[in-house]
């Protein structure tokens, strides 16, 4: 296939190609995913084209592309798929109760699992016990290579409400409890949900650590944690994972999130998708995503992807449809300059 034929086809108009380009042998490939994918094209180096689509002003994308990591080993034994899954939905309105539609959010999980997904991201309060329940029932015995991580440390009161409880009793018996409702005898990742303001972090992980000396606890992770908090919780005990707060609008956590790197620690990050303003249709992340022929929520997980290696990202749904949309984030290619485009549009 020729160039000429190639643009023919694809409808992308270059101001500039390199004599190094090759294309692929059916042209619909590129065209069905948009320019993103001239990243993935073999032999392109470091260029600046200029792109124009049918009824689009030209858009200068650089080609120097971001390298992904596909898989990080938490613990440095359990390999996992970066893009996980976040089964907090699987619930009631506020998180509370049985989810409106039960047969769907088991589908969701089944279609989790066909699309890759082995990373399942949970917590006792998600209900509370709802989530952990639908897991255990649903994919009990776990197929090999599915890690499940759950959470224990809040208590909730109703819909929305959410209290800290890091008593070393409370703790330890709500571990037995998840260990019942997700149908196995060992939880891979238990992350402390919340450190209480009430109990020291050393108090509310000793029978933690006890229960993973028996065998019950594979790894421990923490949330909603700065560096000083992984410091003293390390002295404890090895510490595998933070989730916190993060997405491309929200980084208070940027500190958090450099410590993980330093010391291969999974970063996990809740809500991490964009929203509010700076998702509003006919922004600057819309535009952005609409050249990519994706969404701002796809974009959004992309540039998680794309941030560093250390970050799972864990979006969730109660919806097949809405978990599908969200995978295909994993096959966006953002260059250096678009990932410092979103991020300036994230700022204004």
């Amino acid at each position: 296939m020729s160039i000429s034929d190639f643009y023919s086809v694809s409808g992308i108009r270059p101001a500039f190609v390199p004599a190094s380009l090759k294309l692929p042998h059916d042209p619909r490939v590129v065209h069905e995913h948009g320019v993103s994918k001239i990243g993935h094209l073999p032999e392109i180096e470091s260029s600046c084209f200029l792109f124009r689509t049918p009824g689009a002003k030209p858009v200068i994308i650089n080609t120097v592309m971001i390298t992904m990591s596909k898989t990080f080993t938490i613990g440095n034994d359990l390999e996992v798929n970066r893009l996980g899954f976040g089964a907090m939905r699987l619930t009631g309105t506020g998180i509370w109760g049985e989810p409106k539609d039960p047969e769907e959010a088991r589908l969701v999980l089944k279609r989790a699992i066909e699309l890759g997904v082995n990373f399942i991201d949970t917590a006792d309060s998600y209900g509370p016990d709802v989530s952990e329940r639908l897991i255990g029932e649903t994919l009990s015995p776990f197929p090999k290579g599915l890690v499940v991580a759950t959470k224990g440390g809040l208590t909730r009161q109703g819909p929305d409400r959410w209290s800290p409880d890091g008593r070393p009793d409370y703790l330890a018996k709500e571990v037995e409890k998840s260990l019942r409702l997700l149908k196995t005898d060992l939880i891979d990742l238990w992350q402390l949900h919340r450190i209480d303001p009430k109990v020291s972090v050393e108090q509310s992980l000793e029978p933690i650590v006890k229960l993973k000396q028996q065998g019950k606890i594979r790894h421990i992770g923490l949330s909603e944690v700065k560096p000083k908090d992984i410091d003293r919780a390390r002295k404890v005990v090895e510490i595998v994972s933070v989730q916190n707060l993060y997405n491309v609008g929200d980084r208070q956590h940027e500190d958090v999130l450099e410590y993980c790197e330093r010391h291969n620690i999974a970063f996990i990050p809740w809500f991490p998708v964009a929203a509010g303003m700076l998702a509003r249709p006919g922004g600057k992340l819309d535009e952005i995503a609409k050249r990519h022929g994706s969404t701002v929520a796809q974009l959004s997980i992309a540039w998680l992807l794309h941030r560093s290696p250390v970050i799972l990202p864990i979006p969730g749904t109660s919806s097949v449809a809405h978990l599908e949309e969200n995978m295909k984030a994993a096959q966006l290619a953002l260059s250096e300059a678009e990932m410092k485009e979103i991020e300036k549009a994230a700022k204004s």
